[in-house]
């Protein structure tokens, strides 16, 4: 391929992306991870199960996938004793897409990889989510989608407003980031398949211990396209986190006061 056929490829890959055209044939997976043993919220439901303007928090996050179009599976990743809790929310909510529920290993990273091995034979792509982001929409999913089907793989984000510090472990400043290439990452996180697998079999050999789903990629010195779908779509890790999806989903509502349990 000569100088100029690599540029007309990258022109088109980027119109691709810019149309949002993906065929329809192709196979997107989500895998939900809600393996999680919830300690940070110092509450006896586990976080994924709290309830959220009248609805669990994990069944929200599932309602993102279940509504994209291009989602044609949804396999979720849990604890052995909350498989029924899932088989409900098949029935609540019409949740069509949600094809099956494994256990989840040892990790998160394991877990990740025991849903990746029951996507169908048809998966192409890989959109791994966390069960405690409940304020994912469906527009934020199909938009990492198009993305990743343009790039191999890509990361829904939220810039940095602050300025960044690097510290020490004795809590002294070491550096300062610029913020402006500063993202905080957030799921979806969407790769390609055989991208995917590659990446975690190997940091699996090499005892390589990831932070999330794209620094496996990073690994191997794969490219992840960021793709920011603003600040709204937390992760509920502390009691406050309740309350503050609740404000956003009056909000998103048009509704005033917030007042937790609905």
């Amino acid at each position: 391929m000569n100088v100029n056929e690599k540029k007309i490829g990258k022109i088109a890959s980027v119109l691709r992306a810019f149309n949002g055209r993906i065929p329809e044939k192709a196979f997107f997976s989500a895998i939900i991870v809600a393996a999680g043993s919830s300690t940070r919220m110092g509450a006896e439901t586990p976080k994924q199960f709290m309830d959220l303007d009248g609805m669990d928090v994990v069944a929200r996050a599932i309602s993102a996938y279940q509504n994209s179009e291009y989602i044609k599976e949804i396999i979720i990743v849990a604890r052995e004793g909350d498989k029924p809790r899932y088989e409900d929310y098949k029935r609540i909510y019409s949740f069509t897409k949600l094809k099956k529920v494994v256990c989840g290993g040892a990790t998160r990273q394991d877990s990740v990889l025991c849903g990746v091995e029951k996507v169908d034979e048809k998966c192409e792509f890989v959109a791994i989510a966390d069960g405690a982001r409940p304020l994912t929409t469906t527009e934020m999913v199909d938009k990492v989608c198009r993305m990743a089907f343009d790039f191999d793989a890509a990361c829904a984000v939220s810039r940095s407003y602050d300025t960044v510090k690097i510290a020490d472990k004795a809590g002294f400043i070491t550096g300062t980031h610029d913020r402006d290439v500063c993202c905080f990452a957030q799921t979806p996180q969407i790769f390609k398949l055989p991208l995917y697998r590659a990446a975690a079999y190997y940091a699996k050999e090499n005892n390589f211990a990831a932070t999330d789903d794209c620094s496996l990629v990073e690994n191997i010195k794969r490219k992840v396209k960021l793709v920011d779908v603003g600040r709204d779509n937390i992760k509920i890790t502390c009691p406050e986190d309740i309350e503050t999806a609740l404000m956003i989903i009056r909000k998103r509502e048009g509704k005033s006061s917030p007042s937790i349990g609905g």
